[in-house]
């Protein structure tokens, strides 16, 4: 079995994707998870990653062969998974802890390695996650504010509130008064802190 890692790959869609790619260049794709996809392949030549690249790369994705970044977008993945794809968190949750089990390393060494490469720290980037999942949910309109801030682990909706105005520049609920949601809403993979 061969494992890729795939730089992009944020949501089901996503996967689903890489998958048509993968099997339409004669590859056998077994388990497909955010950033990464088990191939029932035992090796593959060089040729044969080259094909792989030029087909991601068509499509929004590339493939990660390095150590270093292919930690930093499990870190990521990890982070999106919880946040765009997990129905609540838990207030208690401790990102620290779950990380560093999920990942098998330790915590200090993720988030300095994250901060070196990414220019901004796994906490910022997860309140920038965080803040783009409130802005889909303004966006649909189907939770209220405190709905919305029991979904993602706030202790409040102040707290929220207060987190939602220092990254956006609007309040949740200007934002959903002004309804130009879809103007300030960034793409998932493109989230990240300003440096």
């Amino acid at each position: 079995m061969t494992t890729l890692h795939i730089k992009n790959m944020v949501c089901d869609r996503c996967k689903i994707v890489v998958t048509q790619e993968l099997t339409r260049l004669g590859l056998h794709p077994q388990k497909v998870t955010l950033g990464e996809v088990q191939l029932s392949e035992t090796s593959l030549g060089k040729e044969q990653l080259d094909t792989i690249d030029v087909a991601l790369t068509a499509v929004g994705f590339a493939r990660i062969d390095d150590k270093r970044a292919r930690l930093i977008e499990s870190i990521k993945n990890n982070i999106i998974e919880r946040i765009h794809h997990v129905d609540t968190i838990d207030r208690k949750f401790n990102w620290s802890d779950i990380l560093a089990e999920e990942l098998h390393h330790d915590y200090n060494s993720l988030s300095s390695l994250f901060s070196s490469v990414e220019g901004t720290t796994i906490e910022q980037y997860i309140i920038h996650q965080k803040i783009e999942r409130a802005k889909e949910l303004l966006f649909y309109d189907e939770l209220n504010l405190s709905e919305i801030a029991h979904k993602l682990g706030y202790s409040s909706v102040a707290h929220l509130s207060a987190q939602f105005k220092k990254i956006t520049g609007l309040t949740p609920s200007e934002l959903k008064k002004s309804r130009k949601a879809e103007d300030v809403r960034t793409p998932i993979d493109s989230v990240h802190p300003k440096k």
